[in-house]
C-alpha cells in the first residue's frame, strides 16, 4: 500500500513539474542582425536563446526545433528579422513570443537592440536599447544585461559599469588583453612625527636637534604596476621615492616598497612593505640629569671605567647620515575623473621612538602593458 502512495506522489509531481513548464510563456529567439561584428546571426541567435534560457522565465523552443520546422514552410531566419516575418515563423512553430534584434558596433560602442515581438497581436510588444563599450569578448554579458533590463530582472550593478562605463576602475573586464597596468605620477603630502623623535626634531641644534617642526612637506614619485587582475581586487607592486623636509631647510631621502590589493569596484586599497630612508645617528647617552651627550663627551671619573655609561645611536643633527628602515601601512582610495586618477593615501610608520603619520595625494593616467 505504501509502495502505491509513493508511486501516486512521484506521478503527481511529475505532472505538476510538467504543467508548469507547459504553463510558462512559450518563446522562440531568431537569428540576431550582426553589423561589424565576427559573429554571423546563427551564432548571435545562440547566444541570446542560451542566456534568456538562464533567467528560468519561459518555456525556450530548441534552436533545432526552430529549424526543422522552419525548414518544412521553406522560411530563411537569415532573411527573416521583420516584424511580419518573424510573425509567421512564430506562428508555425505555434509560440506565444519571438525575441529577435540586432548586434552592432558603432566606432567604440557596442549597441544590442532586442524586440519581443506578440505573435497573437502581431506587434512588438517591447523594446530595449543598450549601449556598452567595444569589449567583444563580453558579448555573452551584454546580451544577458539588456534581458534582464527588458524583463525586470535585477543585474549586477558593478558589470553594467565595468561594461558601459569608459573610465571606470581598470580589470580584467574593461581591459582583458592587458598583462599589466601602470600607473605612475607625482606624490606629495605631509608626514608629523611623535614621541621622542617629534621631540629631537623640535629640540636646540646644541643638543642634538633640529630646530624644524615634526610636520614636514613630503615630496615624490610613484612607480606602481597593478598585477593578478582578476575578480573584484587587483595585486599592485609600488616603488616610491620620497624627498622630506624641505620646506624646513632639510633633506631626508626615503625609498618605499610596497605590495597591497585594490578593489576594482570602490577603489580602496591597502598596501604594507618596507621604508628605507637615511637618517643622522650619532652615539651617545643619557646622563644622570637625563640629559643628551655625545659618545665623545664622556670622561670617566674612574680610572677602571665602571661609570662606563651604555652608549646607543639615536636621531642627531651632530650625527652621520646612515641608512635607517622600517615598516610602512597604507590606506587610500583612488578617484576617478575620466582617464585621470587621483589617489588619496593615509600612512604609518611604527617605531618605539616615534610613530610618523601621514597623508599623500597624486595624480596619474593609465599606462598599460599588453599580453605578449
Amino acid at each position: 500500500m505504501k509502495t502505491k502512495n509513493v508511486l501516486f506522489l512521484f506521478a503527481l509531481l511529475f505532472s505538476v513539474s510538467i504543467f508548469a513548464q507547459d504553463a510558462k510563456t512559450k518563446i522562440a529567439v531568431s537569428y540576431l542582425d550582426v553589423k561589424g561584428l565576427t559573429l554571423d546571426p546563427s551564432q548571435a541567435g545562440n547566444l541570446a536563446r542560451k542566456e534568456l534560457a538562464k533567467t528560468e522565465k519561459f518555456n525556450v523552443l530548441d534552436q533545432y526545433d526552430m529549424e526543422f520546422l522552419l525548414e518544412k514552410e521553406k522560411i530563411n531566419l537569415n532573411d527573416c528579422f521583420g516584424r511580419l516575418c518573424l510573425v509567421e515563423a512564430g506562428k508555425i512553430m505555434k509560440v506565444d513570443k519571438f525575441l529577435t534584434g540586432s548586434l552592432e558596433l558603432y566606432e567604440e560602442q557596442i549597441v544590442v537592440t532586442l524586440r519581443l515581438i506578440d505573435v497573437g497581436n502581431s506587434e512588438i510588444e517591447q523594446m530595449e536599447v543598450m549601449e556598452f563599450l567595444d569589449l567583444r569578448q563580453q558579448l555573452p554579458s551584454m546580451l544577458r544585461l539588456t534581458i534582464e533590463k527588458m524583463f525586470e530582472i535585477p543585474s549586477d550593478e558593478a558589470l553594467v559599469t565595468k561594461l558601459t562605463e569608459a573610465y571606470d576602475y581598470n580589470n580584467a573586464i574593461n581591459n582583458p588583453k592587458q598583462d599589466r597596468l601602470e600607473l605612475n605620477g607625482p606624490r606629495m603630502g605631509f608626514t608629523y612625527m611623535t614621541g621622542e623623535v617629534g621631540s629631537i626634531f623640535q629640540a636646540e641644534k646644541a643638543v642634538g636637534g633640529f630646530e624644524v617642526m615634526p610636520l614636514m612637506f613630503q615630496f615624490g614619485y610613484q612607480f606602481e604596476v597593478q598585477y593578478l587582475n582578476q575578480g573584484d581586487f587587483q595585486a599592485l607592486f609600488e616603488f616610491i621615492p620620497v624627498i622630506t623636509g624641505l620646506d624646513q631647510g632639510l633633506f631626508i631621502p626615503s625609498i618605499s616598497v610596497l605590495n597591497g590589493l585594490r578593489s576594482n569596484k570602490t577603489g580602496w586599497e591597502f598596501a604594507f612593505g618596507p621604508i628605507f630612508y637615511g637618517s643622522r645617528l650619532a652615539s651617545g647617552y643619557y646622563d644622570a640629569s637625563g640629559a643628551w651627550k655625545l659618545e665623545e663627551d664622556w670622561v670617566s671619573q674612574d680610572p677602571n671605567q665602571a661609570d662606563r655609561p651604555t652608549f646607543e645611536k639615536r636621531l642627531d643633527s651632530r650625527g652621520n647620515i646612515n641608512l635607517v628602515s622600517s615598516f610602512v601601512f597604507g590606506l587610500g582610495k583612488t578617484l576617478k575623473s575620466g582617464n585621470l586618477n587621483i589617489p588619496i593615501n593615509l600612512f604609518f610608520i611604527p617605531n618605539k621612538e616615534g610613530h610618523r603619520f601621514g597623508i599623500s595625494v597624486g595624480f596619474n593616467t593609465s599606462s598599460f602593458k599588453k599580453k605578449k
